[in-house]
């Protein structure tokens, strides 16, 4: 698995030949090698070591207890998340269950948060991969090595002719090539946008303002608001097993079970949420200025003439 990962230096090397924009590269390059590399840490923590850890009786064994409670999802109590630690409750949202169904909270997104980053590391990159296969080399085959520096200067001369009279020649042929770009950073912007509603779904609806609560609750009393971080990713929660007894009837065990691991994932999904925040201004604000060049001829010219300092006739 750590081969893999070493494939993702690939997504940030320097090339001198550019074929999209600096916000582009935010997307497959950037935010995939940062998805990867938590898809690896949360991996490598979850199946190295025990990722729960519960409190078990001496008739159950620990390892069939710590299996069934991760398999089978943990719960707390919506009610208890305000209660006093200490006093009413040992932990938010851990308490006396009994007949309070429906104020269950279940948590059952932990076991997959490793392969939902890894998923995600691929939806960045699909528009990446689509522009790369519409665009085909086009750009490297126009530069005709003029970027390497060690041509002698009459063939440099001839190499931008040859580079301005096909650019001459082919002046109006090139706008769909152009807007097929355009399409894949459309696509990147409709790629984080639907994340952010993916997040929400894969936690309960608790993840679209998942960063405004924590920022407000920093700025709150402790005791008067509930931590959205120990909401979503309790450190403590409850399982129930139930077992044959030695008469044949069904037993009720409820355990108390530690997550160490939603340590982990809380930083990791509350940088995220920033992360997604910025990238869909800065793709927003980038969407708008394709916008802009694309129905104004005149915009076009001017900052063609203020890239390459060409003075106004």
């Amino acid at each position: 698995m750590l081969d893999i990962f070493r494939g993702l230096k690939n997504l940030v090397k320097i090339s001198h030949v550019n074929t999209d924009s600096p916000v582009f590269r935010l997307h497959y390059s950037i935010t995939v090698m940062i998805l990867m590399a938590f898809s690896l840490i949360v991996t490598t923590k979850q199946y190295v070591g025990n990722p729960i850890d519960c409190v078990h009786t001496k008739d159950i064994p620990e390892e069939v207890l710590n299996t069934y409670c991760w398999i089978h999802s943990t719960y707390a109590l919506k009610s208890l998340f305000l209660k006093k630690v200490g006093s009413e409750v040992p932990y938010p949202g851990v308490g006396n269950s009994d007949g309070k169904n429906i104020d269950k909270k279940i948590y059952k997104y932990y076991q997959w948060v490793c392969f939902c980053l890894f998923f995600q590391a691929i939806l960045f990159y699909t528009p990446r991969w689509l522009w790369k296969s519409w665009e085909g080399g086009k750009i490297h085959a126009l530069m005709m090595d003029l970027d390497i520096g060690i041509c002698s200067e009459i063939e440099k001369k001839q190499k931008k002719k040859l580079l301005l009279d096909y650019l001459w020649d082919n002046l109006r042929y090139h706008n769909w090539w152009a807007y097929r770009y355009y399409i894949c950073e459309f696509l990147s912007l409709v790629n984080v946008i639907g994340q952010m509603f993916l997040m929400n779904r894969f936690f309960d609806g608790e993840f679209m303002t998942f960063g405004l609560d924590v920022i407000t609750h920093m700025e709150a009393d402790q005791e008067d608001r509930m931590d959205p971080m120990i909401y979503i990713f309790p450190r403590m929660t409850k399982c129930t097993f139930y077992k044959y007894g030695v008469s044949g009837e069904v037993e009720r065990h409820d355990a108390i079970c530690i997550l160490p691991l939603n340590v982990v994932n809380e930083k990791i999904y509350i940088f995220l949420w920033f992360w997604f925040i910025i990238l869909t201004i800065l793709t927003t604000l980038t969407i708008f200025y394709r916008i802009i060049i694309i129905f104004s001829p005149r915009m076009r010219v001017y900052l063609l003439r203020l890239r390459f300092s060409v003075p106004w006739a």
